[in-house]
């Protein structure tokens, strides 16, 4: 029996999602991609998943594509592979629920995007990350061309492609790329820490945040305005928004449903 490349637990109302093929550094396989799009996309089936969290088992996040079978596929069969990762990319951009990216070791190629795509990353102080794709002759997929350049500006995203030079989890903090830092000993806890916190906030309003952020690439001013117009009027009819303001009168800590 083949050794599932995608393993699942669910911890209080966070869904843990851990890439496993610990002996080659978690590079994808195509099973690995399917079960993970299949797995975000289920989550809107289940109210009681309210926060998501994708890490990686052994030594590392991921290293993206699985170099040892590269040129062996034909153009037809890379044009869908790319396509099913790009599908999983979409899935994690239109979920309503927060997505963790919990980094250690190495994030190289398409799993460095993999985290972008997540809505917030958390590392260890000691990970890399590396856009290696120019190391055997391919651009960025998995929408490495749209997440960094907008993160980092062009300059230095262009800079990353050409070089595939290792960036440090420290230096992607202090650009702002990486929310969080902890020590690897660290990593896990206070990523389910802020997960928990996540999870019990007011999960409807974190998914039209999340869409609004997306909308705010390619819209004018005049077009998010009116975007937040109608989405707030929508929010204040939801059951978290009047528990938020009755926790407010009452001084108290508010209990979101999600609802």
């Amino acid at each position: 029996m083949l050794k599932e490349h995608l393993l699942t637990e669910v911890n209080n109302n966070v869904l843990i999602v851990t890439l496993n093929r610990p002996e080659r550094l978690n590079a994808f396989s195509p099973d690995m991609i399917s079960n993970l799009t299949k797995t975000i996309t289920d989550v809107k089936h289940k109210p009681h998943i309210r926060a998501v969290v994708i890490k990686g088992a052994g030594r590392s996040f991921t290293a993206g594509g699985d170099v040892k079978s590269m040129g062996q596929a034909s153009a037809g069969q890379l044009y869908d592979h790319v396509g099913k990762m790009n599908d999983c990319i979409l899935a994690m951009d239109s979920s309503e629920v927060p997505i963790i990216a919990a980094v250690h070791g190495f994030a190289a190629g398409a799993g460095f995007n993999l985290a972008l795509a997540c809505d917030l990353i958390v590392a260890s102080d000691d990970s890399q990350f590396a856009m290696s794709f120019s190391q055997v002759g391919l651009i960025s997929d998995g929408g490495g061309s749209y997440f960094l350049p907008k993160l980092v500006g062009p300059h230095l995203a262009k800079q990353l492609f050409f070089s595939a030079e290792p960036i440090s989890a420290e230096r992607l903090y202090q650009l702002g790329v990486i929310n969080y830092l902890f020590p690897l000993n660290q990593l896990e806890e206070e990523t389910l820490k802020l997960a928990d916190n996540l999870a019990n906030g007011p999960t409807k309003a974190f998914g039209m945040m999340k869409k609004l952020v997306s909308h705010s690439f390619t819209a004018t001013l005049d077009e998010m305005l009116e975007q937040e117009r109608i989405t707030q009027t929508l929010m204040a009819s939801t059951e978290d928004h009047l528990e938020g303001v009755a926790a407010f009168k009452e001084k108290r800590k508010p209990e979101f449903t999600g609802n």
